[in-house]
């Protein structure tokens, strides 16, 4: 089985909600099995599902772990590639 899954786009690398916090969606929309994370924007299946229904608050504490993901979505990346 693939360890990739792919899912619909949501929005846009920038489209801003009627809040006017951005998506973080930049339209690469394939689910990895293993993190449970979007291979384009980071996030889990249920972040994407909730940002239209989430407040200006709630965005940016995705926004925020997003920075996490993205540390330890790069790490794992240079890894694989050194491994090669």
């Amino acid at each position: 089985m693939s360890r990739k899954r792919e899912v619909c786009a949501r929005g846009g690398p920038t489209a801003a909600s009627t809040t006017g916090v951005a998506s973080p969606c930049i339209n690469v929309c394939r689910m990895d099995e293993a993190t449970g994370w979007c291979e384009g924007c980071l996030r889990t299946i249920d972040e994407i599902a909730a940002w239209g229904s989430l407040g200006d608050d709630d965005k940016r504490a995705v926004w925020r772990r997003l920075e996490e993901r993205r540390v330890v979505w790069d790490a794992a990346r240079r890894s694989a590639e050194a491994a090669r």
